[in-house]
């Protein structure tokens, strides 16, 4: 009897660690910086389609703060139980080189998930400023070094980091600003509180449409469909510049692994939703859809090129 007892169990194992395995009916997906920014915009339009293909609901919940590193922390040290994620961008990678006393490692206390989209930058400025080509834009500011004002989503963000590398190769230099988030830097540059800006593309573009900034380069590798006439940075100032804002999803370390897949599983399915698809097109976001293992090697390779951009500036914060 004690060994038909424990030949049961072990058969009833794997089949109660399978269903401890399955997505938790209410997961939340935390994100380190606040509503309205472009990151923001794709993540509420991506998580209702992989709610509903997990069958559970997904509570986005904006956590601003030390450049998403808040948002980050808070998940690496969650129970790995599938009830906390991070919907993170390159700061997850750019934080160990920036930060002398991060409270995580991007690859110890992660598990990688999915590679989502990448939004192209667009540097843009207010029209106020005596600049409506880039020629015009780096005259202007090479007249008046030190004096133009640029914001960012924050120390260390893409947004500033970016911005940095196209002054280096512009020959110009300005004053930083950062904010807590690309939606409180977008509204003072439309505003004039500063004078230019690298915002996501997808967040930029209406207030280029309506008038209430200049579009001046993209950062991507070819110019943007919605602003064809519009250079990029790669094209005018700087061969082979690129930046971007990307995004995508991390898990606590020690997840358990077939819960990773399901959830990478819906992540990937929902980037081949049409609607999903048209609404990403919408807002110049590029879908890249990678799994757990291409996502990791993507980290990897992002981890080493901020590593050596911000090593070689010098830029460090506390």
């Amino acid at each position: 009897m004690l060994r038909r007892g424990a030949a049961a169990a072990l058969l009833a194992w794997p089949a109660l660690h399978a269903r401890a395995a399955e997505p938790p009916r209410t997961m939340r997906w935390l994100l380190g910086f606040p509503p309205g920014g472009g990151t923001d915009t794709l993540l509420r339009v991506l998580a209702p389609q992989v709610g509903r293909r997990l069958g559970a609901t997904i509570v986005i919940e904006n956590k601003p703060g030390a450049n998403g590193n808040l948002a980050s922390d808070a998940v690496a040290k969650a129970a790995p139980d599938g009830g906390t994620w991070l919907y993170n961008t390159s700061s997850v990678v750019t934080g160990p080189w920036l930060y002398k006393n991060l409270a995580f490692d991007p690859f110890r206390d992660f598990a990688p998930v999915a590679l989502v989209a990448n939004i192209p930058l667009l540097l843009v400025a207010h029209p106020g400023l005596a600049a409506n080509t880039l020629a015009e834009f780096v005259a202007l500011a090479k007249a008046q070094p030190g004096r133009l004002t640029y914001a960012s989503a924050g120390n260390g963000n893409v947004t500033h980091l970016a911005n940095l590398l196209f002054q280096q190769a512009a020959g110009i230099s300005a004053v930083h600003v950062p904010y807590r988030g690309g939606g409180l830097a977008l509204n003072d540059t439309v505003a004039g509180h500063v004078q230019f800006y690298m915002d996501t593309a997808n967040t930029a573009l209406g207030f280029v449409k309506e008038g209430r900034l200049h579009a001046l380069a993209g950062t991507g590798t070819t110019r943007l469909a919605a602003l064809p006439e519009v250079p990029t940075v790669a094209e005018t100032v700087a061969p082979g510049f690129e930046a971007g804002s990307w995004s995508g999803l991390l898990a606590p370390a020690r997840t358990p692994p077939t819960l990773i897949r399901q959830v990478a599983a819906a992540v990937l399915d929902a980037l081949r939703e049409p609607e999903l698809e048209a609404r990403f097109a919408a807002q110049s976001a590029l879908i890249r859809g990678l799994g757990p293992q291409d996502y990791a090697s993507f980290l990897r390779a992002e981890y080493d090129r901020w590593g050596r951009i911000i090593r070689g500036n010098g830029i460090s914060l506390e």
